[in-house]
């Protein structure tokens, strides 16, 4: 019988095929200079929660940097300067408190079991995340991806940007950004013009209104408790 770290492993190759890997990170690159890099400054300390294939940790410019994910994979894909936490992002008990200043989350927390389990989540983020630091998430928003949500199988609960806004204010963050409309659904990487569509795409937000169907929020911790 496989593990359940074995069975992301085959889940994973299999949703986020690995030729298509040079073509997303080209991208990645993109949205990390365009947009996500202005929240990071050159000496924060980041960690990249459920970092899958480690495209925004190994390119995103900072001081020190940690990835926290169960998968075994990880360790294939992350660069030697990152520091692997292999825990639940429920409990990683091997980062101190208010240790790490941007936090950063892309389509992971449709994946939590339940309500309950998602709350833990963010509770330990806030644990973590010095005060004023960074909660950056980028994650299918079911208001406008309602007919695409339910097909990757182990999306488990519904997340809007109004109910994951609600969900972070009550555990203590301001909300600082929220896009409801952001990237599309699944960029068609395939195209071989398509780093130029995505540079144009982030410089016209009015195309957002019309093709995003996954959020972004930056939220910021403002107290402990």
């Amino acid at each position: 019988m496989k593990t359940t770290n074995e069975k992301l492993s085959k889940m994973y190759k299999h949703i986020f095929p690995e030729e298509e890997l040079i073509i997303k990170e080209k991208l990645w690159k993109i949205l990390i200079d365009k947009i996500l890099q202005k929240y990071v400054k050159a000496n924060d300390t980041v960690l990249d929660v459920g970092g899958g294939q480690c495209l925004f940790i190994n390119n995103i410019r900072c001081g020190e940097k940690y990835v926290v994910d169960l998968n075994p994979d990880i360790k294939k894909y992350a660069n030697q300067d990152i520091i692997i936490v292999q825990e639940s992002a429920d409990n990683i008990s091997t980062i101190p408190d208010r240790s790490i200043n941007v936090v950063f989350a892309s389509n992971f927390f449709e994946h939590m079991k339940d309500k309950d389990a998602l709350e833990k989540v963010i509770e330990e983020i806030k644990r973590i995340l010095t005060v004023d630091g960074l909660l950056i998430v980028i994650q299918p928003n079911i208001r406008y991806a309602y007919k695409e949500y339910w097909d990757v199988i182990d999306h488990y609960i519904p997340i809007s940007d109004k109910s994951l806004a609600d969900l972070l204010i009550i555990n203590n963050f301001r909300i600082n950004r929220c896009n409801p409309r952001f990237l599309p659904w699944s960029p068609k990487t395939k195209l071989s013009n398509f780093k130029l569509l995505l540079i144009i795409y982030l410089r016209v937000p009015i195309l957002w209104r019309f093709f995003g169907k996954q959020l972004f929020i930056v939220a910021q911790k403002i107290a402990d408790n």
